[in-house]
């Protein structure tokens, strides 16, 4: 079959064949489209503490058909993957599509989606009215976690970001009451968060970590939290003990592997109805099998837009 093959830990995958997985077997999907993650790129190179084998087929989630079923899966038996017209899931992991939303559009709502949503409200706990700041928001999770804060009922939603055209699209698209440049570090950064904000924050979504983190996590009010998804800027910063003690801060982890099973298929499935109504938007771009070699290095650079692969 056709797929994209990782033959080493220290290369991209590249277009090739791979042994499909036996017809007959349980959990075979067929593959529609496969998205691509930071998480893949990590997975490949040998930055979990299990590594591919190899070779295999790269890819974490995709959307597919299992015995008739049009399915979300997140994870395949390795050495199968996403990125290829076959591959061989547990079937208890499957999560049914929505008909109305398109397979580009659901995969979206997986990965990226998930870590966005229950960034908010599993690990956030966003109450109604609270005032969240998403940083990363050029990003496709920051898009998302925008979007996904107006709907949980946030009362004031920031965008911060590097990317002038991304917070721009966060202000006129996507439902950001007000924007942060992240062009300015320490207490400058903090006045521009509370200024967004109208005071104090209440919850901050951070795929990025650093210092832009530090800074936001000062200007956090009482119980105000900090979910931390992940670390786009680097992996270690110094965060002063006091920080966290200073109005009872909290930083909060999320990792969509921790996340229950039942609470991922709600999510997901909630946030492709919002995408059928029309009331949650990702830019997508359709890469074929043949070019995702060259997607691999887009998505290491950081793409403001979601690259999904059809084998």
């Amino acid at each position: 079959m056709r797929a994209a093959v990782l033959t080493a830990h220290d290369r991209p995958p590249e277009p090739g064949t791979f042994d499909a997985p036996e017809a007959d077997g349980e959990g075979i999907v067929e593959v529609a489209v496969a998205g691509l993650n930071p998480i893949d790129l990590l997975t490949a190179a040998g930055g979990l503490p299990t590594k591919p084998p190899l070779p295999s087929v790269v890819g974490r989630e995709g959307i597919g058909r299992l015995h008739g079923r049009r399915i979300y899966f997140d994870r395949s038996v390795p050495p199968f993957g996403s990125m290829a017209e076959r591959t061989r899931i547990d079937p208890a992991t499957a999560m049914d599509v929505p008909d109305d939303v398109d397979d580009p559009l659901a995969v979206c709502f997986g990965i990226a989606g998930l870590a966005a949503w229950l960034g908010l409200e599993w690990r956030g706990h966003l109450a109604e009215g609270e005032t969240v700041v998403v940083l990363g928001a050029s990003g496709v999770v920051g898009q998302i976690a925008v979007q996904a804060a107006r709907l949980l009922g946030a009362g004031r939603v920031v965008a911060a970001a590097r990317d002038a055209d991304g917070l721009e699209r966060a202000r006129s698209d996507l439902g950001a009451d007000a924007t942060v440049a992240l062009d300015a570090e320490g207490d400058e950064l903090i006045e521009r968060f509370r200024d967004a904000a109208g005071g104090d924050l209440d919850l901050v979504i951070d795929p990025i970590w650093g210092p832009t983190a530090v800074a936001a996590l000062q200007a956090l009010g009482e119980d105000g939290r900090l979910v931390q998804i992940g670390n786009a800027a680097g992996a270690a910063t110094e965060v002063p003990a006091r920080l966290i003690r200073t109005n009872i801060r909290s930083i909060v982890g999320h990792t969509n592997f921790s996340a229950p099973h039942d609470v991922k298929r709600t999510a997901f499935q909630t946030m492709c109805g919002h995408a059928a109504a029309g009331e949650l938007v990702v830019p997508v771009e359709i890469v074929g099998l043949e070019d995702v070699t060259d997607a691999w290095r887009r998505q290491g650079e950081s793409p403001h837009h979601k690259l999904v692969i059809r084998p």
